[in-house]
C-alpha cells in the first residue's frame, strides 16, 4: 500500500458540517485568512482550499441557491462579469495557458457544495499533469495557497 502524508487534509474532513461554507466564510469577514479575493454587489471570488489545481478559484452569489433558477438575470450576469475579472486576474498573475471553467449541480454531478450554486474556474498549463497522476493517482500543487493568494491580489 501507498502512502502520501497530506496533514492539511484533516481540516477538510473534520470540517465538513451540515453548514455551508460560503455563507460561513463571508460572515466571517475574513476575507485574507478565508482566501476571498474579490467582492461584488451579488457575488464574490475565493481560493478553492481544495484545488484541482494551483489558483482553482470559485465564483459564486452571495443569496444561498442550489441552481440557476433561483438568480436573477443580474446576478447571472454579475457572475460572469466575475469569471471574466478572474480569469483576467488569473492570466496576469499565473499566465495558465487555458481554463477548465463549470458547474456542478446536484451530488450526482459531483457537487461538494450542493445547497450553494458556485462556479469553478481551473487554470490550466502544458504538463501540469505529469506521470504521477497517471501512475501514482496523485495531483501535485505545485505552490502554497498563500503565496497564490498574494500573487492573485497584486494582479487585480
Amino acid at each position: 500500500m501507498k502512502i502520501l502524508w497530506a496533514p492539511w487534509r484533516i481540516k477538510y474532513i473534520l470540517g465538513k458540517k451540515e453548514r455551508c461554507i460560503f455563507c460561513d466564510k463571508l460572515r466571517e469577514n475574513k476575507d485574507k485568512e478565508n482566501y476571498v479575493l474579490l467582492r461584488g454587489k451579488n457575488g464574490f471570488v475565493m481560493l478553492n482550499t481544495f484545488p484541482y489545481n494551483n489558483g482553482h478559484l470559485m465564483v459564486a452569489p452571495y443569496r444561498h441557491v442550489p441552481d440557476l433558477e433561483g438568480l436573477e438575470k443580474d446576478v447571472l450576469a454579475e457572475l460572469m462579469g466575475l469569471v471574466k475579472t478572474s480569469t483576467q486576474i488569473l492570466k496576469r498573475a499565473l499566465k495558465p495557458e487555458g481554463f477548465n471553467i463549470g458547474i456542478n449541480l446536484g451530488k450526482v454531478a459531483g457537487a461538494g457544495v450542493e445547497g450553494h450554486i458556485h462556479i469553478h474556474i481551473v487554470p490550466r498549463w502544458g504538463g501540469d499533469t505529469s506521470f504521477i497522476s497517471t501512475v501514482g493517482d496523485t495531483k501535485i500543487i505545485p505552490e502554497s495557497l498563500d503565496d497564490t493568494y498574494k500573487k492573485l491580489l497584486a494582479a487585480l
